[in-house]
């Protein structure tokens, strides 16, 4: 089974590291706006809910999150 792909403001983790913007794998961010079928703006921000990263990434470095049972 494949994990579907994230649409828009879904809540994603990053399956590596990003280096240029200095976030890690298995950071987590929500989807701001879909740029084709291969990338995503992600927003990243810290417990206050301030932006520390807004990085456009391919959707192959994602994991879309989910808080629900779902069917396999």
């Amino acid at each position: 089974m494949t994990s579907p792909k994230p649409t828009l403001l879904d809540t994603v983790a990053l399956l590596r590291d990003y280096e240029p913007m200095g976030l890690i794998q298995g950071q987590v961010g929500a989807v701001v706006e879909l740029l084709g079928d291969d990338q995503a703006l992600v927003e990243f921000c810290d417990s206050n809910g301030e932006t520390y990263a807004m990085p456009t990434l391919p959707m192959s470095a994602l994991l879309r999150l989910a808080y629900e049972r779902v069917a396999a």
